[in-house]
């Protein structure tokens, strides 16, 4: 993808789950995607290898608004494919409560594997995405080419229905779910009512909606407290599930979530991933957040941020290889950020491991029973080469007698990592 075109595909910002977002009074960020949303369209994307998972290249991309059409766009669009098992990813702000449990029932009985996350098409060009132009793109029907990014990516108000539908479901650490009270639309035939009848017509309309949510979440076998938590927020705000309310809801149970490593063309390149974990008996999830960012071509710096306390040193370890960080770390409240710094040759090794592990344990230390926290590299490889296509070229380090030093750990400028 042109580095430009992928710029505007760029993630918006994390938000805070747990609370309610309610309307504001001047236009602002959210979100949520615009009222005016296009109806869900159903597309065929193919991406590079392991662009959606190992072994994976293509999904089906489902983004837009849940109009009342929806469920049988989705039926057609299935069997149009055939018995192509393929992931779906969802990015919506939600729609139609009814044709949403439709939706769910459908993948259900197809056994398909959702996800969340938001599809960039090649064909758009510099087109907005979300503009007239790419959405007649999905509408289409034919394969497409494009990325999937899961940072940024939202499945909001009836979307989380249809999640919990399907059999299979997959959530990356950084997407966004949220819930709130279903909107009601009275119509009446044969004259005005009093407000006696609309209140009494929107009691009764709020129980069958109540029952039919109901009655879907006891038959999938999950938490019907999601409903409680939905019918506390009105309609105009919006509560994002944090995740353990997305384990609890049974959204997604995994303990432990591992994002691949993504490429985002920013004001400057830069590679991350996120690791959602929790041990048995723990309460929380707890964060562990990787950037890989570069000075040149042949020059990078890793951080790694998570909870303070951990431990008092902080290595990459894989076989043979181990890469210590600097130390102490940097600290912000309860949070601490270690920086290590890599050659080109090191950070291609790194690239070409199927994994490595943040060991705690100082180095020269013989302690078998200390345990490292695993990191795949997943998309490792394919992120590294955008990475470096986004760097500017290697430079010597040239010191005052002429000669050129290579780059090491105790040649790095420290302040680059504090």
């Amino acid at each position: 993808m042109p580095q430009r075109a992928a710029a505007q595909a760029r993630p918006a910002a994390p938000l805070k789950p747990g609370t309610e977002l309610k309307p504001a009074k001047r236009p602002v960020k959210s979100p949520r995607l615009a009222d005016n949303s296009a109806p869900i369209a159903f597309a065929l994307v193919k991406g590079a290898p392991d662009s959606c998972g190992p072994g994976c290249d293509s999904w089906i991309a489902a983004e837009g608004k849940i109009d009342g059409g929806a469920a049988a766009r989705l039926r057609k669009f299935i069997k149009q494919i055939g018995d192509r098992k393929l992931p779906i990813y969802f990015n919506s702000p939600g729609g139609n409560l009814e044709q949403a449990l439709a939706m769910g029932n459908l993948l259900r009985e197809k056994k398909a594997v959702v996800r969340v996350g938001r599809t960039t098409l090649r064909e758009c060009g510099f087109e907005p995405q979300e503009g007239e132009a790419c959405t007649r793109l999905k509408q289409a029907g034919r394969e497409l080419h494009g990325e999937v990014w899961t940072r940024g990516a939202i499945c909001n108000s009836a979307c989380p229905y249809i999640i919990l539908g399907a059999p299979n479901r997959e959530l990356a650490p950084d997407v966004t779910l949220a819930v709130h009270s279903p909107r009601v639309i009275l119509n009446f035939t044969g004259g005005v009512p009093t407000r006696e009848m609309r209140a009494q017509a929107m009691q009764r309309a709020m129980e069958r909606s109540d029952k039919m949510v109901l009655d879907y979440i006891t038959r999938l076998g999950a938490d019907p407290t999601l409903l409680t938590v939905a019918r506390s927020v009105p309609f105009e705000g919006m509560r994002i599930l944090t995740r353990e309310e997305i384990a609890r809801f049974a959204l997604d149970r995994r303990e432990r979530v591992e994002s691949p490593w993504m490429f985002e063309a920013a004001s400057r390149g830069i590679a991350y991933k996120t690791v959602l974990n929790r041990k048995d008996g723990e309460a929380s999830f707890r964060t562990t957040r990787l950037q890989l960012v570069c000075f040149d071509q042949d020059r990078f710096e890793l951080d790694v941020e998570r909870k303070a306390g951990t431990g008092a040193t902080l290595a990459m370890v894989s076989g043979d290889l181990r890469l210590n960080f600097l130390s102490p770390p940097r600290r912000a409240g309860d949070l601490e950020r270690w920086g290590l710094f890599l050659n080109g040759s090191q950070m291609k090794a790194l690239a070409s491991l199927p994994g490595a592990g943040l060991s705690d344990a100082p180095p020269n230390t013989v302690s078998p029973g200390v345990s490292t926290f695993p990191v795949g590299n997943d998309g490792l490889q394919n992120a590294l080469k955008k990475l470096m296509e986004s760097c500017p070229p290697s430079k010597a380090v040239v010191y005052p007698s002429g000669l050129p030093v290579p780059w090491t750990q105790s040649s790095s400028p420290q302040a680059s990592a504090r």
